[in-house]
């Protein structure tokens, strides 16, 4: 039986496309100085293998605390976005200097919430990318910190990463981590808790082992949000090594010594480009409350009709994300087809009903099934 080792040793050393998320942690050090032997090292690594790299870095506000002359975490946002604008400079300087070392280029891509929230510009994001892998540069990404503000983030670049892997159809996503992966309870704490070597399907119960996030110094990832990056990129049919890369100055040949790591594995069937697109959305503008009915209804396939949804929560636009709620929670998410004030005076109704409600005979579903994701898909 071939072992998820085996497994990750075939695809890092294959033609297919690698990402690599790595945390603040594992790039800077305990005086806020980048880790410039453990970078190289990284990067020596990643140019012996035959296919193409993406690299999601963090640091650029752990570096600009340091250049800053800052001791603690920046106070307020404005000082966070400048630090984020002195330290991307060091960073993208740092990587250059890494892949110029093996004469290879590397590009700075800087990304916020809404360039993939959107669809045009997805798909500009998307064009970029893939020119840049095929002309043999390697794309260095982050969250675009200096312009972001907290409603327009992805919170962290766990799920920045699995959206990246997502836009770029990469086949597996390296994720190095301060920590050798999932364990049954909180390693720090427990010692003797028990690592999770591989998780087939991330249920509930997988969920509910994350916990809370931790403050580790410089990143705000914790297992949460690794687990929802697992959750984004697994669905594209792209499997999820999260392992640990502190001491190490080749976390790839430790996980194959050793084992130590946690494997996502992919869905057996993996989601249209479209449906991961849904899938990896993170800004809501609403929320609609279904009937039983409803949710059975889009479980085997059909599109939200105005009939099934018994509440409405918020005020959003046509095209804009909402997420879908049963009896018994959220169940998926997709774009409407209406504004909130117009689907106010039809919930419930018939499709038959909504030209003398409206004035106009309506767009049909309340939801397209083409526009929506379930979470259980």
């Amino acid at each position: 039986m071939t072992s998820t080792r085996d497994i990750f040793d075939k695809t890092v050393n294959s033609t297919s496309t690698l990402a690599v998320k790595i945390g603040s942690s594992l790039l800077i050090d305990g005086r806020g100085e980048p880790r410039l032997d453990w970078i190289h090292a990284l990067t020596a690594r990643l140019v012996a293998r035959a296919g193409p790299v993406v690299i999601v870095s963090s640091g650029a506000i752990g570096l600009g605390r340091q250049t800053l002359g800052l001791a603690g975490r920046p106070q307020s946002l404005a000082e966070a976005q400048a630090c984020a604008a002195v330290g991307q400079v060091r960073l993208a300087q740092i990587w250059a200097e890494a892949w110029s070392a093996h004469k290879r280029v590397a590009a700075q891509v800087l990304l916020t919430l809404d360039d993939l929230e959107q669809r045009g510009r997805y798909l500009n994001a998307r064009n970029t990318l893939e020119t840049l892998i095929e002309r043999g540069v390697v794309p260095i990404v982050n969250e675009n910190d200096t312009v972001a503000t907290g409603e327009i983030r992805f919170g962290d670049n766990d799920r920045l990463g699995a959206r990246v892997a997502q836009l770029v159809g990469a086949e597996l996503m390296l994720l190095l981590s301060d920590v050798d992966g999932l364990f049954e309870a909180n390693p720090r704490t427990s010692p003797e808790a028990r690592l999770i070597r591989e998780v087939g399907e991330i249920t509930p119960e997988i969920e509910a082992l994350a916990g809370q996030a931790e403050d580790t110094g410089f990143g705000t990832g914790g297992m949460v949000s690794k687990l929802a990056a697992a959750r984004i990129a697994t669905a594209a049919g792209c499997p999820v090594l999260l392992t640990s890369g502190v001491d190490e100055t080749d976390p790839i040949a430790r996980y194959l010594e050793t084992g130590r790591g946690t494997w996502f594995a992919a869905t057996g069937k993996p989601l249209a480009r479209r449906k991961q697109w849904l899938r990896g959305m993170q800004r809501h503008a609403g929320e609609l409350h279904l009937d039983d009915g409803a949710v059975q209804a889009l479980a085997e396939g059909a599109s939200l009709l105005a009939r099934g949804v018994n509440g409405i929560k918020g005020e959003f636009a046509r095209g804009e994300l909402i997420r879908l709620s049963g009896p018994d929670g959220p169940v998926g998410q997709g774009l409407s087809a209406y504004r909130s004030e117009e689907l106010a005076r039809i919930v419930g109704r018939h499709t038959s009903e909504f030209e003398s409600i409206l004035g106009y005979p309506g767009r049909g579903p309340v939801v397209h099934r083409d526009d929506l994701i379930l979470f259980k898909q």
